[in-house]
């Protein structure tokens, strides 16, 4: 036996109010949503200021400071080892090459002075002697009184002892310098910049004593952070002023550049050889050095057009057709004083509002004159 049974009717059938209610709901949205776009079209034009945009050279400078710093920096040394008898500069003097700049006490080399000569005159007297049997030998060789090899042994005998003089005063010469060497010297002109010891103090041999920063070239050193080095500069030029005297100012050039990173600051040492520094640009003094990036076509806006959509940064774009805005989102490469720079997002021609932009809405019309035209 068939029957049939009739299936329970959905649950929205019975409640017919719940379905009139959610067709309600919707209307009511999109009519929200008409009515939002009927009030923005039927609000009164607003004026504001426009620019269109355009690409302009972009000639960018960095900054940084730094001090000045001899070309050549030599630390000065005792040749020998001695206790240190006088300490005639100070650090900050100027000295002359040739300058005496300390003493150590001579006691010892004096000594080894005296001795070498003393060996020379010994060996010149073994030379005397040696030389007087050769002659004589030889003498005796010719008339026939002594032999072959007696003559020969005295020939040795006076060629030994001139050697030995020979050795006798290079060791004499040796000692010369070494008592030389008791004296501290400036080997250029220039000024001392630190000094490591004190009268009394026993010196070692090439232990730094003085540290001599020579008269002559000098150099901007400048600590650069890493990214500065990556831009592209226009050339190896650098304009260099006084911190303390802005006016005393001096041109400089890219000399060296360290080839490591400063662990503790992550900068890089460069060097900024000083083209005729002025007088006023002492040894120490701080200096500031401004490089000069490339220039670049970008487009530039005054900060007055920024705005966001939600989180990205953005600006009122004018519609030619209709004259109602829009927002743009924008990147920006750089922010300046009282401009930015995008790098995308706009492109040569378009319009954007510049004042007035902060009670716009999307769609709303503008008015605008036509002399605030870029």
């Amino acid at each position: 036996m068939i029957s049939f049974m009739r299936s329970p009717p959905p649950a929205w059938s019975s409640s017919p109010r719940l379905v009139i209610m959610a067709g309600c709901a919707a209307a009511g949205l999109l009519l929200t949503g008409c009515d939002r776009k009927a009030d923005v079209a039927k609000q009164p034009a607003r004026l504001v200021q426009i620019e269109t945009v355009k690409l302009s050279e972009r000639r960018q400078s960095i900054t940084l400071t730094g001090d000045v710093q001899p070309r050549v920096l030599a630390d000065l040394s005792f040749r020998v080892s001695g206790r240190v008898t006088e300490r005639l500069v100070e650090v900050g003097a100027h000295v002359t090459a040739g300058q005496v700049l300390a003493r150590i006490d001579p006691a010892e080399q004096q000594a080894d002075l005296d001795s070498a000569e003393a060996a020379v005159s010994a060996a010149e007297s073994q030379v005397k002697v040696a030389t007087s049997n050769f002659n004589r030998q030889q003498t005796l060789l010719s008339s026939g009184f002594t032999t072959r090899a007696t003559f020969d042994q005295a020939q040795e005998t006076l060629r030994t002892a001139e050697g030995s003089l020979e050795a006798a005063k290079a060791q004499r010469d040796t000692a010369k310098d070494a008592l030389t060497y008791t004296e501290l010297r400036a080997d250029a002109d220039g000024t001392i910049t630190a000094r490591n010891i004190e009268a009394g103090q026993v010196a070692q041999a090439a232990q730094p004593v003085f540290t001599l920063a020579r008269d002559g070239d000098r150099d901007a050193v400048i600590d650069v952070y890493e990214a500065a080095l990556s831009l592209k500069f226009d050339d190896t030029k650098v304009a260099l002023a006084l911190l303390s005297d802005p006016s005393v100012t001096a041109k400089g050039r890219v000399r060296e550049v360290s080839p490591t990173i400063d662990s503790k600051s992550g900068t890089v040492r460069v060097k900024i050889a000083i083209e005729n520094p002025p007088p006023e640009m002492i040894l120490g003094s701080a200096v500031s050095a401004t490089g000069f990036i490339k220039p670049e076509q970008r487009i530039v806006l005054p900060w007055s057009a920024l705005t966001a959509t939600g989180k990205t940064p953005a600006v009122w774009l004018v519609d030619d057709s209709d004259k109602s805005v829009s927002l743009k989102p924008i990147t920006i490469e750089d922010y300046e004083t009282g401009a930015i720079v995008v790098s995308s997002g706009l492109k040569p021609g378009d319009r954007v509002v510049t004042e007035g932009g902060k009670l716009l809405s999307v769609g709303q019309k503008v008015t605008f004159n036509e002399e605030t035209r870029s």
